[in-house]
């Protein structure tokens, strides 16, 4: 996916998630949202109590053996319907196209809802997830994008292990639990708290490539075993108020923020293992011994303080005008060097934006934003990474074309420093990159067309390079970003009828040639995939078979560097049962 470079976001990635409401703040709507960064901000909301009971129920199977099934509980707790409260749980269980490939997924989210009085509210919200899988590593670009001489790779292998024979690689288990207080103070005025404590703890073991032999079939492989532990803790507070000034009308926000995250990077070797050749693989073979890579923690502390002012200046004119200031700092431990490193910083981050409507039906905006955030973790040779800095010109309009249908076209010019990316060379670990660069155009319908009949598409052109590095040289492309890329997503339902409810759905994607590293020395080619769907849906019952890749199309979803490109998913299917009452 390539949201961070504002390239286009597709929609079965909005619908996928059940569980939560997947919100995507682009051009207007982000200009006057306020926080985030550069690019747009993405905000998950989890489903909220209703005062009304609610179950339901759905079941999904398919390709792979693909499993999952998930329910959504909710309604009041008591006669007045002053505590409510929600229950989200799923589970899942699938194989997939890849060998060893294996996900089980159990989720859990309990939500409860208090009206305290009129004015004050609080929620308390909780989450857990399990999640073990087999690590995917991709395939090396030679034998996949790039001829090997002696004949291609199949789109199944896995020149992966865990290196003690396990079924899966990765175990990572989050639990979540936190707060929101809001209360009313007037019609116009009010405060708003939420805490939010997250505790992630994640194993992985696995063996990853370090070279290819010349002969282009004897891949070498190193091995990691890490434990990972991390806790973050994140406190808001902020006042929301409206007011006016003569004829102009003003919508404050102030508040600042406080997050912690100590980050443990425990028992953490690697070593040699035994080579694979690629076109006769034999798993199952010796590790090398273990080399202690590091045991270290990470404590970074940062404070935010932030406030904006939408300003109504006219019906058809809004400004925006905000800022941010963010201190952090920042200590490192090494437990096997008795070391300690400590770096502090601090910056203010402008905001501004402005939406003109010079007829009701067009919007035109601008904004200009900057951001400053604190990368957590260290490089390979215990560097420490420095916060990453961002800067983003946006202009658009959006048109409504009717009631129904609207469009964007959006210019934009975004550069960002100290970006994190995957380490080239140790398997694992990142490195920072000098400055990036990215402009672009894109162009998004979506809406009603016809009764019934809806259509969501977008194109993006990304002109995405290195602009200053120590390590790749400027002008490179950055990788994974395709120049061109385009998407069209079609339903319709029928209205009326004996058939009413019964729907097809037909989605259109195409992805231009990317570089398939920062070096730029291969490319992932251009692909063209169909995704089509059938749905029903009739009062509370919901059914869909959902095909992917359509005419099982041999494409590259993803290039990472030389040993990490990914195929995509073959022709699969999905069904989809669900029922409310």
């Amino acid at each position: 996916m390539y949201f961070e470079h504002r390239s286009l976001f597709p929609f079965w990635l909005i619908s996928h998630r059940r569980t939560h409401v997947v919100e995507v703040l682009k051009d207007p709507a982000s200009v006057l949202f306020g926080l985030g960064n550069p690019g747009g901000t993405i905000n998950i909301v989890t489903k909220q109590p209703l005062r009304e009971p609610f179950y339901a129920v759905e079941g999904t199977i398919g390709s792979y053996d693909f499993y999952r099934g998930a329910i959504d509980l909710s309604g009041p707790l008591n006669r007045s319907k002053t505590i409510s409260y929600r229950l989200n749980a799923a589970y899942q269980d699938n194989k997939g196209f890849i060998d060893f490939q294996q996900d089980k997924i159990f989720f859990i989210a309990p939500v409860l809802s208090f009206d305290i009085g009129k004015n004050t509210k609080l929620t308390l919200e909780a989450e857990y997830r399990k999640w073990d899988f087999f690590f995917l590593l991709g395939q090396p670009a030679v034998g996949s994008v790039l001829p090997t001489g002696i004949g291609r790779l199949p789109r199944n292998l896995n020149y992966s292990e865990s290196p003690i024979g396990d079924d899966n690689t990765f175990g990572i288990t989050t639990s979540k639990a936190g707060h929101r207080l809001e209360h009313k103070f007037s019609r116009n005025w009010s405060i708003r708290n939420s805490f939010l404590a997250s505790f992630y703890r994640a194993n992985r073991e696995f063996l990853y490539a370090t070279s290819l032999d010349p002969d282009n079939r004897t891949l070498n492989r190193g091995y990691e075993l890490g434990e990972y532990d991390d806790n973050i803790f994140n406190l808001d507070t902020n006042i929301l108020g409206t007011f006016s000034t003569g004829s102009i009308q003003h919508q404050l926000l102030f508040g600042f923020d406080l997050y912690r995250v100590n980050e443990y990077r425990q028992q953490y070797v690697s070593g040699a293992a035994a080579p694979l050749d690629l076109f006769n693989p034999v798993y199952g073979q010796p590790i090398g011994p273990i080399t202690d890579r590091g045991d270290t923690s990470t404590l970074t502390d940062s404070l935010g303080i932030y406030i904006q002012d939408q300003i109504t200046l006219a019906d058809n004119l809004k400004l925006l005008l905000g800022g941010r200031f963010d201190t952090f700092k920042q200590t490192t431990e090494d437990f096997i060097e008795d070391t300690e490193q400590e770096q502090t910083g601090d910056a203010f981050s402008p905001r501004l934006g402005i939406v003109y409507q010079p007829i009701e039906p067009i919007s035109l905006y601008a904004s200009y934003i900057r951001s400053f955030t604190p990368a957590i973790g260290r490089s390979f040779d215990n560097t420490q990474f420095q916060p990453e800095r961002g800067t983003q010109y946006d202009v658009g309009i959006k048109a409504d074309l009717n009631e129904q249908l609207s469009a964007t076209l959006a210019l934009y010019d975004l550069t960002r420093s100290n970006v994190l990316t995957d380490d080239p060379i140790n398997e694992g670990f990142s490195i920072q990159t000098g400055k990036q660069n990215s402009q672009g155009i894109e162009l998004n319908i979506s809406g009603e067309i016809l009764p019934g009949w809806n259509v969501f598409g977008g194109y993006a052109y990304t002109d995405a390079r290195i602009k200053e590095d120590e390590t790749f040289d400027v002008g490179n492309r950055l990788n994974n970003t395709p120049e061109n890329a385009f998407n069209l997503w079609t339903t319709y339902e029928i209205q009326q009828g004996s058939l009413q409810g019964l729907g097809f759905g037909l989605g259109l994607y195409f992805v231009g040639e990317r570089q398939g590293d920062l070096a730029n020395t291969f490319q992932a080619p251009s692909y063209f995939r169909t995704d089509a769907s059938i749905f029903y849906k009739r009062d509370r019952f919901r059914a869909a078979l959902n095909f992917r890749n359509l005419f099982d199309t041999d494409y590259f979803e993803a290039a990472l560097n030389r040993f990490r490109v990914f195929y995509g998913e073959p022709f699969t299917v999905q069904g989809t049962v669900s029922w409310e009452f």
